[in-house]
């Protein structure tokens, strides 16, 4: 599990800004939009096992359980076989796996092999969720498979605001 939380005064980071150079399924999205909505943010790579047998799937159920309650976001981020994934492969990926929510393509600097977005976030990999509540502040991130239930009672709790001003894991448990 990693949390980033703010180290000298204990309180909340916000999210940190997307940065992108395309969009799947929807207009360019960024956080000041999203503002006031709960929101799952999925960092994956299609060619990443376990983004395709698990992450994708449960970031679709998410979005089909909750409907517009929560805004899932899905992140294209390439950090590895930067020909085999272009745009062009992701849209027919989204298509022929049924991917109904946003998907913004990670920006990538010429110097720096991470993606922009991927290095805000201090991501370590693929796939990575991320929980960023109703005011924009990161909730939880996580590297790895999440536990369907935990994840669902992370979001209930975000959703319904009963979570103290704290940080709630992915893993369901709020401090």
């Amino acid at each position: 599990m990693s949390l980033l939380l703010s180290p000298s005064s204990g309180l909340l980071a916000p999210a940190m800004p997307w940065e992108t150079t395309e969009w799947f399924n929807s207009d360019p999205l960024n956080l000041a939009q999203l503002h006031g909505r709960v929101v799952v943010l999925e960092a994956f790579q299609m060619l990443c096992p376990s983004c395709v047998s698990h992450a994708l799937p449960q970031a679709v159920r998410l979005s089909r359980a909750f409907g517009d309650e929560l805004a899932v976001v899905g992140l294209h981020t390439v950090f590895e076989h930067h020909q085999a994934m272009t745009p062009t492969s992701l849209k027919a990926f989204l298509h022929e796996y049924r991917i109904p929510f946003p998907v913004g393509v990670d920006a990538l600097r010429s110097a720096h092999p991470a993606p922009v977005t991927f290095s805000r976030y201090r991501m370590q990999g693929t796939p990575t969720t991320v929980l960023i509540d109703r005011d924009g502040m990161l909730r939880g991130q996580k590297l790895g498979p999440v536990d369907d239930m935990s994840l669902a009672s992370a979001v209930t709790r975000l959703l319904d605001g009963a979570v103290p001003p704290a940080v709630c894991a992915v893993d369901g448990t709020c401090t």
